[in-house]
């Protein structure tokens, strides 16, 4: 596959497969490795607009940008009330970042009804008015989105034109109904037709395991990139695939288990490595028997020990 670089208002991205927000996953420590590893774009984990406005010191600790990180500084931010999401994006917590990505695609029940994320399909007003709020804090502004909420009611190319119309810079489109959370086939042609609705970059979103299945969701969909969200998690080094980088996946988690401890502390990397590295077992001979001794590894050394007998 061909890379290109995608600009989004002034910015300008490495490539154009791009890791996506992911809550409770991409941390700094984690956007850096697969930064490093070749995707030309990282984000933060979502972030709540209003636990921002009102200091929430908890949803602060999300946006830590990882040192020494290269590429644009990218955040989400979810909410449903234009001022507060305003506000919270012309906030100095937003400051160091040079995009901000609105969700309007969790499909999850705590955020749906709530009346954020992937509930704004139902309105599309709202929506238009919370992107054209986020826009006056004069950064670039990004949405990802789903492509409807049940599949007898497909809406990805209206309200990708009513993004583009509210003054999004770029959208991302998550080939799946809200109805269908993470489940079935990627419905390429609703991407397609949200791409052939707007003149702004277009990013295809869902079922992305492979190098294969990147060059396969662009091509089907005639989008401008591609964003890995699950298949990253099982294989961050799949971003060195897709351009072509050359890795070493034992020394990368190594490292990644090191860099989490040093950035977040002792308890905090020994939980979620050990969910990591679950993950990266993924098909490995006897992943059943270290995934059981992994989840009860009471020390990040621990893991450490158990993380060397694996053959990647």
């Amino acid at each position: 596959m061909q890379s290109t670089k995608i600009k989004i208002s002034g910015l300008e991205t490495e490539n154009n497969v791009f890791l996506a927000p992911l809550a409770g996953y991409t941390n700094a420590v984690f956007r850096k490795m697969c930064f490093d590893l070749g995707a030309g774009l990282t984000f933060t984990e979502m972030v709540s607009a209003k636990g921002l406005v009102y200091g929430s010191e908890k949803t602060k600790e999300l946006l830590q940008i990882p040192e020494g990180y290269g590429g644009i500084k990218a955040c989400q931010i979810f909410g449903c009330d234009p001022d507060i999401m305003e506000a919270a994006a012309k906030g100095e917590d937003l400051a160091p970042f040079d995009l901000i990505d609105i969700n309007m695609g969790c499909p999850m029940p705590k955020i749906y009804n709530n009346g954020e994320g992937s509930a704004l399909l139902n309105d599309l007003p709202l929506a238009s008015k919370i992107i054209s709020a986020v826009k006056r804090s004069g950064k670039a502004v990004s949405v990802k989105f789903r492509i409807g909420l049940t599949d007898d009611k497909i809406i990805s190319a209206e309200f990708a034109k009513m993004c583009e119309d509210a003054g999004a810079d770029m959208i991302t489109v998550h080939g799946r109904v809200r109805d269908r959370i993470y489940a079935g086939a990627v419905n390429y042609e609703a991407i397609a037709q949200a791409k052939k609705a707007v003149k702004i970059p277009v990013i295809a979103n869902g079922g992305i395991f492979s190098s294969s299945d990147v060059a396969k969701l662009i091509e089907r969909t005639g989008a401008d990139g591609a964003m890995i969200a699950r298949g990253a998690m099982f294989r961050p080094w799949i971003f060195a695939r897709v351009t072509g980088r050359e890795y070493d996946a034992k020394p990368l988690v190594l490292k990644q288990l090191e860099d989490t401890r040093d950035a977040y502390g002792e308890r905090f990397a020994c939980v979620f490595m050990r969910k990591m590295i679950a993950f990266y077992l993924k098909s490995k001979p006897n992943a059943a028997s270290l995934r059981v001794r992994l989840m009860q590894a009471p020390t990040t050394e621990a893991v450490k020990e158990i993380l060397n007998e694996i053959d990647f």
